[in-house]
């Protein structure tokens, strides 16, 4: 284990804000991870596990214990009652990780390129150093309670695992998974279905025109990508969105949700409270592509980018009754503020 002192963090991230981290280690194996966790545990430090960077926002004064950059890196592939099993290490790039599965022509992530949140569908388990008992296991898709956005690894028991690789069912020679209103107008008209390379290509396509696919050269691509989640409300709530914008006409773009409840677009209450797409204070601001994209100009502190998010949220509220919620996660803030 190779233990670094004051390594800043921005340039790990795809926000590029933050200071620097009091102790780093960037983990290759399971071995130096266990050794990074016991190291941490006996100089009683706090751990942060960082991953690819994204969906983060590091505080301007860094992180005061030990961050551990897991790098442990291998596919494997199996296969079982006719299915493919693909078994990702946790320091595998996602994007890479979807173009071997398409180019091996097994279906059931195509459409997730990009996206951080799983399908419970796909997911059969996640091997895991549990923190708590000290040992490493095996967490079955079952026990995962993976959901819309969420499941067991950032709800009841965040911060437990540390998370090492994660298996996946795809499906041989599988149609593409043509679910959502992008990816229907953007094949719309078209008389052969497309290929899973073709729809992978589509969603690459479509991310890109909203800023959310990172790279080099964009200035509205140095984000957290969607900063808010689209709010699940209930019918009442959403009529009487409704019913305060029907002088302009316009009603809020609504989704089917879970146990009764609608999805709504976070986007169209953050545009309507007064954000609009390309809205700029300073050195942050929101993509010209998409409105829940908060981006940094150049140079941004975590302290700007937080004073917009409030100022955002405030607004909602008060314009909607509406709290939105949050997606990165927020390291080295204090809890109190």
């Amino acid at each position: 284990m190779q233990l670094q002192q004051n390594v800043p963090l921005a340039p790990l991230t795809t926000f590029k804000v933050g200071g620097p981290a009091r102790h780093f280690v960037r983990a290759e194996n399971e071995s130096e991870v266990r050794e990074a966790v016991d190291f941490a545990r006996e100089k009683k430090l706090p751990l942060f596990v960082l991953g690819g960077g994204s969906n983060l926002v590091i505080a301007d004064s860094g992180f005061p214990g030990l961050v551990l950059q897991i790098g442990v890196s291998g596919i494997s592939q199996s296969t079982q009652n006719g299915a493919a099993l693909f078994t990702a290490s946790a320091g595998e790039d996602w994007d890479s990780f979807i173009a071997y599965a398409v180019e091996r022509n097994c279906g059931g992530i195509e459409f997730l390129d990009r996206i951080t949140n799983q399908d419970n569908q796909i997911i059969t388990s996640v091997r895991v150093l549990d923190l708590q008992q000290g040992q490493i296991r095996e967490i079955e898709n079952r026990d995962s309670g993976f959901a819309y956005r969420t499941s067991v690894f950032n709800t009841s028991a965040r911060g437990r695992y540390i998370v090492l690789q994660v298996t996946f069912r795809l499906t041989p020679a599988a149609s593409p998974r043509i679910e959502y209103a992008d990816l229907k107008k953007f094949f719309a008209g078209r008389a052969a279905p497309p290929t899973l390379a073709e729809t992978r290509a589509a969603v690459r396509s479509i991310r890109r025109s909203k800023a959310m696919l990172i790279e080099e050269g964009d200035p509205d691509c140095r984000s957290a990508g969607s900063f808010f989640k689209n709010p699940m409300v209930t019918p009442e709530e959403c009529q009487r969105i409704n019913l305060s914008n029907a002088a302009h006409g316009e009603r809020v773009p609504q989704f089917t949700g879970a146990e009764g409840k609608l999805k709504i677009s976070a986007a169209w209450l953050v545009e309507h409270a007064g954000f609009h797409r390309g809205y700029s204070r300073g050195a942050v601001g929101i993509s010209s592509k998409h409105a829940l994209a908060i981006i940094n100009r150049g140079g941004a502190t975590a302290a700007e980018i937080i004073a917009l998010k409030n100022d955002i949220q405030s607004s909602v509220q008060d314009s909607f009754g509406i709290a939105l919620q949050p997606e990165p996660v927020f390291v080295g803030f204090d809890p109190a503020k």
